[in-house]
């Protein structure tokens, strides 16, 4: 879509064949038969645009939770952050006066930026501009935010801003739709936040949660991961007053955080007691897998495997649960037996440090049975064993207060 294409979307006309895009409850699947229908009804580029959009509004659904009001192109949709994290982050710059959004794309951290203080996005490219402009309107917050076309790698035309400013950055991390892990192949690079440290001291930076924290080395600033729903979704760098920590785990909804410094103790070691956890990737990511075991009071299975596991239960948010019905080194003809035994006909598998890979294990068992079970293979002190277990939500359990 291009800029004129989007534009036509937002005259009279153009919300019209929006709205019949919609009520096709359209599907990128069944994208030519819906075109032909709206072509039918409104010009060719009017009714690409329109289905488009419809498209990506449903798709956005699962980040955006007034999607229906927004308008999208499929890169920055795939590039943006979800509500939860977006407003959560956003909870950073509550206190300061203006804040700048840099490499705004759409909007979606403007919306939330803006509910914290008034903000400035900026970005390069036009059709996203207006684009951000129409999503700021569709929710009322066009009073709060004003935009601006601008190139991050010139120096920020920021000239008369006063008060407290905080700065959010989110540089491009694709190179020919691909990700980039790397922060010097940014667009622009993170190299860049050091011009600005010195004017703008409260910094936060959208950085891949896959990136190198090898390349951090010389930034000094809190590094965070944030999960949503069991799953890593973002990684953010906290400079100046944003800073308070070394390094912190954000497990959304909630939010619960935990932190800790990449210094850990050395871990107390145990074989698989009544109960393992299986720490949230957010707490795996920063480092603080130990630091979680000091506070559950529970023991790693190896040095250099992630699982806890405690004789006792603590309810908490940044691992999964579950009750361990057995475990013994590791053994096929043994595994099929105790599987067999109890008639598993479902297993999960679930492994670190074990070469297994779980199609080919459940192949090699040939299970038969109505039972369920999951499955952890790792290391017990460098030796594999098997873990048989079943999730927390089966079972009673009592909350230690933690």
């Amino acid at each position: 879509m291009d800029l004129g294409a989007f534009r036509s979307l937002l005259t009279p006309a153009g919300q019209g064949a929006l709205q019949a895009a919609a009520a096709l409850e359209p599907r990128e699947v069944d994208y030519l038969a819906h075109f032909q229908a709206l072509r039918r009804r409104y010009p060719q580029e009017l009714a690409r645009a329109a289905l488009e959009i419809a498209i990506l509004r449903a798709e956005a659904g699962a980040k955006f939770p007034f999607a229906e009001k927004m308008y999208f192109t499929r890169e920055a949709l795939e590039q943006a952050s979800a509500w939860q994290v977006a407003d959560y982050r956003a909870g950073r710059y509550r206190g300061f006066d203006f804040i700048l959004d840099l490499g705004c794309s759409l909007g979606g951290d403007t919306l939330a930026l803006a509910g914290a203080a008034l903000t400035l996005g900026i970005d390069r490219a036009p059709l996203r501009l207006c684009m951000a402009q129409a999503n700021l309107a569709a929710l009322g917050l066009d009073q709060r935010a004003t935009l601006l076309q601008a190139d991050l790698s010139q120096p920020l035309p920021l000239g008369g801003l006063s008060g407290e400013v905080g700065l959010f950055f989110d540089p491009a991390r694709r190179t020919g739709g691909r990700r980039v892990y790397s922060v010097k192949a940014y667009q622009p690079p993170l190299e860049i936040v050091l011009q600005w440290l010195p004017a703008f001291p409260a910094l936060g930076v959208e950085i891949s949660p896959g990136a190198r924290l090898e390349e951090l080395g010389g930034y000094d600033a809190e590094v965070e991961f944030i999960s949503l729903g069991g799953e890593l979704k973002e990684a953010m760098l906290w400079f100046g007053p944003l800073k308070s920590a070394e390094r912190r785990a954000t497990v959304l909804p909630g939010p619960h955080t935990m932190t800790g410094s990449g210094e850990q103790p050395p871990p107390a070691l145990s074989e698989p007691l009544d109960w393992l956890y299986e720490p949230d990737p957010a707490v795996l990511r920063a480092g603080l897998v130990r630091a979680l075991g000091a506070r559950l009071e529970a023991a790693q299975l190896d040095p250099d495997i992630a699982y806890l596991t405690a004789a006792e239960v603590v309810i908490t948010p940044f691992a999964r649960l579950w009750r361990v019905e057995a475990w013994f080194p590791f053994g096929l003809k043994r595994l099929r037996e105790y599987l067999r035994a109890r008639r598993v006909g479902r297993l999960t598998v679930k492994k670190r440090g074990s070469p297994w890979q779980p199609e080919a294990l459940i192949r090699e068992l040939r299970l038969h049975g109505e039972a369920e079970r999951t499955l952890f293979l790792t290391h017990l002190r460098g030796r594999p064993i098997a873990i048989l277990a079943e999730p927390q939500g089966e079972f009673q359990l009592l909350n230690k207060g933690r």
